[in-house]
């Protein structure tokens, strides 16, 4: 039993010791000139990182001839870093010839930059293309450019600095602009090259985590004559305007004319209740013998000879009834 006992426990302690030091790890670190040590190896365990994540960059940055302390790289893992990506751009920039140390590196990593990117685009710059920028002429003619911008990454401006998306928008506002000042939409198709120049000049990639190259304009399109589209819009709205202003003063005639005929009725009504009075005042006036009866009827005959006058002188449609 005590035999049984004893194997079981060398077994256990043996497993152990292989997870604690990985063993394989640590050949491969001291074949390589990449020494770790055996209670770094340990501590790592203990402190829960993983020996190959920090070990094999480790290796990758010896073998390229850079120096980078296991604890520097154990610091950057548990600050959340990516360690690889960050060995393999210290790797990239050295041959590359761009200086760039471990400190800024692991800078713009925890920035949330992609560092080992960044060393790729100085070295070969980037090219991207902004969206359709529509922009109308002076003329009134719509434009829609296509621009194509080479960029290279600098890296001391990594850390803080803007990002693609800050170029694309400054490009366009530059476009917009540039379309905008031009008197005519044949000044800028027969010299795309003018916007270019123009937008080159306004330092687009101050405070930006890039150098602009240079931006060139990739097409030119002529979209809808906004000029003319605004002025029929405009017309249009006037002639409403001015529909409207007519058909106010036309209600309001109407209702005048409504008004005057009410006024014209009441004034008729009138006419005929004092007309009706008349045969009343005869009456009694030829009582009172205030009128005799040939003043009677020289006044009954002036009044037919009146209404004889005027059947004659109208025409039959406007004849009184």
């Amino acid at each position: 039993m005590e035999i049984l006992f004893l194997a079981a426990l060398t077994v256990a302690g043996f497993l152990v010791f292989v997870y604690f030091v990985p063993v394989g790890l640590w050949i491969a670190a001291l074949a390589s000139g990449a020494k770790v040590g055996i209670g770094q190896l340990i501590a790592m365990r203990l402190r829960r990182v993983p020996p190959s994540a920090i070990v094999n960059p480790r290796i990758s940055a010896v073998k390229a001839g850079l120096d980078v302390p296991t604890n520097d790289l154990e610091a950057h893992y548990l600050a959340g870093g990516s360690v690889s990506t960050v060995v393999n751009a210290l790797i990239s920039a050295d041959k590359a010839g761009i200086t760039l140390d471990f400190a800024r590196a692991a800078a713009i990593d925890l920035a949330g930059r992609d560092v080992l990117e960044a060393v790729k685009m100085s070295v070969n710059p980037k090219v991207i293309q902004t969206p359709k920028v529509a922009a109308m002429a002076a003329d009134g003619i719509q434009l829609v450019a296509v621009s194509r911008i080479t960029l290279r990454a600098n890296i001391d401006r990594l850390v803080g600095g803007a990002g693609e998306e800050t170029i694309l928008a400054r490009v366009g506002e530059g476009i917009v602009t540039t379309i905008g000042s031009a008197q005519s939409h044949k000044q800028v198709l027969e010299n795309p090259d003018r916007i270019s120049q123009v937008v080159m000049g306004k330092g687009l990639d101050s405070g930006t985590a890039f150098e602009i190259l240079s931006i060139d304009i990739a097409d030119v399109d002529v979209g809808a004559n906004i000029g003319a589209k605004l002025q029929i819009d405009q017309a249009e709205a006037d002639k409403s305007i001015a529909q409207a202003q007519a058909e106010s003063r036309r209600a309001m005639a109407v209702a005048l004319e409504q008004e005057n005929r009410a006024l014209y009725q009441e004034a008729m009504a009138k006419v005929q209740l004092a007309e009706a009075e008349v045969p009343k005042a005869l009456a009694e006036a030829l009582r009172s013998g205030n009128l005799g009866a040939m003043d009677y009827f020289n006044l009954r005959n002036l009044v037919a000879d009146t209404d004889m006058r005027s059947r004659i002188g109208s025409s039959p449609d406007e004849a009184p009834e």
